[in-house]
């Protein structure tokens, strides 16, 4: 894993990569529950947002760190939902 992930290129280590990925989840986890507080005011079934979003997150951002090694988190865009939620739809 050391050497997929080029930790002495970056001059990291895994418990700092865990401690960073710990420390994103908890800044964005917010997502979880405001994307689909937002979205289901369209009509749309609150639990099926929710997990819809946290299929979509896990997933984009399990393949952004493995296939593009790169630690970058794949979320919904709060702007976008609300655009669509409260201009497109109401």
């Amino acid at each position: 894993m050391r050497s997929y992930f080029n930790f002495q290129e970056y001059k990291t280590n895994l418990q700092t990569e865990i401690l960073a990925g710990i420390a994103t989840f908890l800044a964005t986890a917010y997502i979880i529950v405001v994307n689909p507080s937002i979205l289901s005011k369209t009509g749309m079934p609150f639990n099926a947002v929710l997990t819809a979003t946290v299929i979509v997150c896990f997933f984009s951002s399990l393949l952004m760190g493995l296939y593009a090694k790169n630690p970058i988190v794949v979320a919904p865009g709060m702007g976008l939902n609300a655009f669509f939620t409260y201009t497109a739809v109401l």
